[in-house]
């Protein structure tokens, strides 16, 4: 097990469990260094903040990961100390929330005309508190035996190319790096090999404020890792990590620490934020 990871999930988007119990995995893995890093919701951070007492080894350090939309697939943007307190940012957050409820519904609707039934209300009560999210319908369809895995769900209904996809209301790449310097944060490109055209993403966001990349990922190879620390380098970016926990097994993301980010990276990361004067939580 790692002792940093800079991208976790919990039930304030579609993570398994609450942040609380996602502190306390974290602590009794000896992580010392913890993203919660949420879909569109800061709403973890203050209770994840309020957990993380109890370990006093480690550092917890508020995120966000904003769902940015191109043609070509997804683009995701980390913002990492970003202002989780602020209202304006709490309400643009809860837009894309909506908007999310909105495409499950219609997602199971399509499921049902595809011979595929589960229940909308059966779908809330897994995402329980949380923002209902695509792995949420999968684990319905689960349940219901259509699929074997959450795997076999995305690629035969609910991913992109799926006849039961829906898009969704998101910003673009540039508005979301815009997005995380108004509010205080510093933003990260997340998993850049989701979209094609990986360097010309990193160029493009790198001159509108980009501060850094996600190099460790889950399933990137080490020639994945290679490719991305040279970008790192060429474009004076920082580098981060992380399991991209759900808490859902292996089918969505690792286990937590289960994807070796040098230590390096968090402190790296924490003195740029200390140099712009940012909250750091």
């Amino acid at each position: 097990m790692g002792a940093v990871d800079l991208h976790v999930h919990s039930t304030a988007s579609d993570g398994k469990f609450p942040p609380e119990e996602v502190v306390r995995q974290a602590g009794r893995a000896g992580i010392r260094y913890l993203a919660l890093a949420d879909h569109d919701s800061v709403d973890g951070i203050i209770p994840a903040l309020q957990a993380v007492k109890a370990f006093p080894r480690m550092k917890l350090l508020p995120c966000v990961e904003v769902s940015t939309d191109v043609p070509d697939g997804e683009v995701h943007v980390l913002g990492y100390f970003i202002d989780y307190t602020d209202e304006n940012l709490k309400a643009t957050l809860r837009k894309f929330r909506e908007s999310r409820l909105n495409r499950a519904q219609k997602m199971v609707k399509k499921l049902g005309t595809l011979g595929v039934h589960v229940r909308w209300e059966r779908v809330k009560e897994i995402a329980g508190a949380g923002a209902v999210g695509r792995p949420h319908i999968a684990q319905a369809m689960m349940e219901k035996g259509y699929i074997k895995n959450m795997r076999e769900a995305f690629f035969k209904y609910i991913g992109r190319e799926g006849p039961a996809y829906v898009e969704r209301e998101k910003m673009t790449p540039v508005e979301a790096v815009g997005e995380v310097l108004k509010y205080g944060g510093l933003p990260v490109l997340a998993h850049p090999l989701s979209a094609q055209g990986a360097e010309a993403w990193v160029a493009e966001l790198k001159s509108m404020g980009l501060a850094g990349i996600e190099v460790y990922c889950n399933n990137y190879s080490t020639d994945d890792m290679r490719i991305l620390l040279g970008l790192a380098t060429k474009y004076d970016l920082l580098t981060t990590g992380g399991s991209d926990f759900h808490g859902l097994g292996s089918e969505i993301g690792a286990p937590l620490g289960g994807v070796h980010v040098p230590v390096e990276c968090a402190e790296r990361l924490i003195a740029t934020a200390k140099q712009r004067g940012l909250r750091l939580t």
